[in-house]
């Protein structure tokens, strides 16, 4: 007899009441066994349930079958840990660690990861006072002892222009023996914003979480908002959404192929491919007036359309740009020195990647098939597959590569989109949602997977509602790449990877 446990599928609503509530024994071999036998943990949260318990929800990915499992057990302040067993498990269990005060038991790493007050008075992992100040990264960082072993401490505020977030290196000499990352300077508590949702401000607060996949993630809430209404998206809003997906993806990989020339100081094609990622970003304002998208992607479909005009001169400039953005990164492949600096910088080993759950280019450039447009299709994506871009070597060089292949297929999905634009409708009419279903709504943004969770309450209101940004996935990858490498590779590593405080922070 297998693990209890519920299949669902991406944008596939289900009843809460169908969700099999399991001991917390079988709830732990459940999902340590699943992800052993190739499943990955997508998402990972607790939520409250009755004034002293909390149900603990996994979503379980398994590509090989396009579907998704999910699984609930009920705890109140401790469980044992799930991290030891399953090393995927380890950022989200400090994360309800922090937002509910229930402790893993066993778990080898538990600390605060975005260092607030717990969501469930009484209940605290590290029994501190409601009124105690919590600073970020004030905390115990990891010490490695030994002869001239030193900590190198970086951030919060940095050289560039760049988020903030703190870097504990442990040094000898130059070579890093460990990178400790700390967040959550930028926590605005959107999670519980969007409780007792939608409201108007619903879309504002998914559209600027992350500032530079705002439509990715509008798009991930868009499609769980109109699976739980069971709105039929006309295809013209399908196409003109992927559309403005694919050109945030175009924008974000060709500014950061041009910042990683910068890092190693090869100004040409730096200099080239940041004007050119503001004229991918001039593309999405001509779909909709908004450079990063905004306003465009709305429950039911997409506000703005495309006259024939303005798709024949997308089609134009996106031509010009590519053949520019080609010009300009092939330099960097035939620049020996370039190359150099990018092969066996940063690399992360395949199994690594698979035992950290990876998402995104950092895990394609590792080897691994993982991008939900072809394990979880949605929308046009479901008609229309994209050929996954592969890496094998999991070091600088291949994430940058990565990025150039997927630059290559996205606009040939692009020019074909446009050209083949299906007509009719581009917004269909939304209603109430109904009660007490769950849907869990994957999109793949140019960081990796995106994962929304909504959970609706007895009136059809948000009653919890989860967001997994690709950088959730990826800081510890970022962390491993660092080990034995010189701290002098810390910002070309950390580009490489490109992540999201924000995204991270919520």
């Amino acid at each position: 007899m297998g693990p209890k446990r519920l299949r669902a599928y991406n944008s596939c609503p289900v009843g809460l009441r169908d969700i099999p509530l399991v001991s917390t024994a079988e709830f732990r071999e459940t999902v340590v066994r699943s992800v052993a036998d190739g499943a990955r943990l997508a998402a990972l949260f607790g939520r409250p349930h009755g004034p002293n318990t909390l149900r603990l929800l996994a979503v379980l990915a398994r590509s090989s079958e396009g579907a998704l499992f999910i699984v609930e057990t009920e705890v109140s302040d401790c469980y044992p840990s799930l991290t030891v067993d399953c090393p995927q498990a380890h950022w989200f269990e400090r994360e309800m660690a922090e937002q509910w005060g229930v402790r893993p038991l066993g778990h080898p790493w538990l600390k605060p990861i975005r260092f607030h007050h717990s969501y469930r008075p009484g209940y605290d992992a590290w029994a501190r006072s409601a009124t105690e100040a919590i600073q970020p990264s004030v905390t115990d960082f990891f010490q490695v002892a030994g002869e001239e072993v030193h900590d190198v401490a970086v951030g919060p505020v940095h050289a560039g222009i760049i988020e903030p977030g703190h870097f504990r290196f442990q040094c000898h000499g130059e070579n890093v023996y460990h990178l400790e990352i700390s967040l959550g300077y930028q926590h605005r508590g959107v999670e519980r914003a969007m409780l007792g949702g939608p409201t108007s401000r619903s879309a504002h607060y998914m559209e600027t979480l992350a500032g530079d996949t705002s439509v990715g993630h509008m798009t991930a809430y868009c499609q769980a908002i109109e699976a739980l209404q069971g709105c039929i998206v006309p295809a013209r809003a399908y196409a003109l959404r992927a559309v403005a997906l694919e050109i945030e993806r175009l924008a974000n990989h060709t500014g950061d192929l041009g910042a990683l020339a910068g890092d190693v100081g090869y100004l040409p094609t730096a200099a080239h491919c940041g004007r050119l990622r503001g004229d991918f970003l001039n593309l999405t304002a001509l779909l909709c007036g908004n450079r990063f998208g905004r306003g465009l992607v709305r429950p039911g479909g997409v506000v703005f359309d495309l006259d024939a005009d303005q798709a024949k001169l997308l089609l134009e400039r996106i031509g010009r740009i590519y053949n520019n953005v080609t010009t300009a990164v092939d330099l960097l492949w035939k620049t020996p020195s370039v190359v150099g600096r990018f092969e066996k910088t940063g690399r992360v080993l395949r199994q690594t990647c698979e035992d950290l759950g990876l998402v995104g280019p950092a895990a394609r450039a590792c080897g691994l098939e993982r991008d939900v447009r072809y394990e979880f299709p949605s929308g046009i994506y479901a008609l229309r597959h994209i050929p996954i871009a592969i890496g094998e070597t999991g070091d600088v060089f291949a994430r940058a590569y990565v990025r150039w292949l997927e630059i290559q297929r996205s606009v040939a999905f692009i020019q074909e989109q446009l050209e083949m634009l299906p007509g009719g409708p581009i917004r269909a009419a939304t209603g109430e949602l109904p009660p007490e279903r769950l849907v869990v709504s994957l999109a793949e943004g140019w960081r990796g997977e995106i994962c929304h969770v909504a959970v609706t309450d007895v009136g059809g209101r948000f009653a919890h509602y989860k967001v997994v940004d690709p950088s959730f996935h990826n800081w510890m990858g970022l962390a491993m790449a660092l080990r034995d490498q010189q701290i002098s590779d810390f910002p070309l590593c950390n580009k490489s990877f490109n992540l999201s405080y924000c995204g991270h922070d919520l």
